[in-house]
């Protein structure tokens, strides 16, 4: 632990005690380990307190007695970020966590969703209309950071990404402010928050445009690791209706009923197929996917929405240890293609699954400059993970996430995605946001000239 923040003032403490609903956490106390905890076990922090808000009240008591006392200030959500954003040694934790509610307004399809809700939440309330917008693949992450990171999720080619479905949010500013931002009022802020991550304040709920999605063609369907399964895999992507969200996949055989035994532990390709066209295509799309090889197994059905999002729960549940880089795609590359096969032949451990996630269709209808979330351009992006069940064996495999990241750096665009982003790749935010990082520069420098939201891919004021 460090040592190099200011004492807590009890004080400004029993002042901020006082001016919450909810409770804080403090070294000592039974909850605290618990309380301190975050998804990636990698990140074992030690803050001096934890602030379990219930309202944005609350999150405004904390924001002001943070940035008074100088204290770091890391805001954590679903808790998933992968460089452990959501926790920091000596500061305020403010956990989000009890802010889990979902409104729903069916008529007008949108829904307001409290800053600490998780994809689980959103998909759950939603999905009684007959409704969904873009949310993540594991239902515990959060709203949060995934939103404001920009959204990747099985619904992007059809609906956007989950930032494009931002229609408002409520926000507390450096200066303990709370503005509500849209196109009307501080839109702004608005643009900022759609892909610009945690830098600009906290969202304490966000208001997203629904779309009608109940019941869904969802499932795996894995094949033999081999470079002509992915190029066919391009070509469906390529030429597939937008309803088709279908997820590439490469890592190793998972032990479910539906795969031989034979095939657990040993190399494979996949397709996450999340077809929300009509039933009676169903069987088109099943047949469409079983094309791109020789079918090892699948579990291809109809499911409702919220199920899809959950089918990666059981492999990655919280307290695994994760490191993690990401890259852009200009369609897939035969270069790129040649390093999915020959590093995904030497995948460290079950639950280190390489992703690659379509981009294209209602994401390229937005402009660079409309959000925030600049890489309207890119058709993939590729998630590479070391994930681990020890600290030391997630150490080790950090060459393997960074030897694979170089080779496929030739066949990328020069940034990526914030949110498949590890620490040690600060230095390549500008690159980011292109052309829109001097635009978050000035409202950084407007909005928080202090940089007391910088525990994140920080755009310094």
């Amino acid at each position: 632990m460090t040592t190099s923040t200011p004492a807590l003032d009890e004080r400004l403490l029993e002042r901020l005690r006082g001016a919450l609903r909810g409770d804080i956490v403090r070294p000592g106390e039974p909850d605290y380990d618990e309380a301190r905890r975050v998804y990636n076990a990698l990140h074992d922090k030690h803050p001096a307190i934890v602030v379990r808000a219930v309202d944005a009240g609350d999150v405004i008591a904390t924001v002001d007695f943070a940035r008074d006392q100088g204290l770091p200030l890391a805001v954590r959500g679903g808790s998933h970020s992968v460089p452990g954003y959501g926790t920091c040694d000596d500061g305020v934790v403010l956990d989000l966590g009890r802010m889990r509610g979902v409104r729903v307004d069916p008529g007008g399809r949108t829904a307001w969703v409290g800053g600490g809700a998780t994809w689980a939440d959103v998909d759950h309330a939603t999905h009684a209309f007959g409704l969904a917008t873009t949310g993540g693949m594991v239902s515990t992450t959060g709203v949060g950071g995934l939103t404001t990171g920009g959204g990747m999720g099985y619904l992007a080619r059809r609906c956007g990404l989950a930032c494009d479905n931002l229609v408002a949010v409520d926000l507390v500013t450096a200066d303990g402010s709370f503005l509500t931002c849209t196109e009307e009022h501080d839109a702004d802020l608005l643009w900022a928050v759609r892909g610009g991550g945690g830098n600009f304040g906290v969202v304490t709920s966000f208001a997203y445009r629904l779309h009608p999605v109940a019941d869904v063609l969802g499932g795996p369907t894995f094949y033999p690791l081999d470079g002509e399964v992915i190029r066919r895999y391009r070509e469906l992507v390529a030429e597939g209706d937008e309803r088709l969200g279908a997820v590439l996949v490469v890592g190793l055989g998972p032990p479910v009923p539906f795969l031989p035994e034979h095939w657990h532990g040993r190399p494979l390709c996949g397709v996450i197929t999340c077809w929300t066209g009509p039933e009676a295509q169903d069987d088109e799309v099943r047949a469409r996917v079983a094309g791109l090889g020789p079918v090892l197994g699948r579990h291809v059905a109809r499911m409702p929405y919220p199920l899809i999002n959950t089918l990666f729960d059981a492999l990655v549940p919280p307290g695994l240890f994760h490191y993690w880089k990401g890259a852009f795609l200009k369609g897939l590359p035969d270069g790129a293609v040649d390093a999915f096969v020959e590093h995904g032949a030497t995948t460290p451990s079950l639950q280190s699954v390489t992703i690659g996630f379509p981009l294209d269709g209602a994401c390229h209808r937005v402009g660079p400059q409309d959000t925030a979330f600049s890489y309207r351009d890119a058709d993939f992006s590729i998630a590479l993970s070391a994930t681990l069940t020890t600290r030391e064996d997630c150490e080790a495999q950090k060459g393997w996430v960074r030897a694979f990241h170089g080779a496929l750096e030739p066949h990328s665009l020069e940034g990526a995605y914030v949110n498949f982003q590890d620490s040690d790749d600060e230095h390549r935010v500008p690159v980011n946001y292109r052309g829109n990082h001097a635009r978050l520069t000035e409202l950084k420098r407007r909005h928080d000239p202090g940089n007391l939201f910088r525990l994140n891919h920080n755009i310094a004021p």
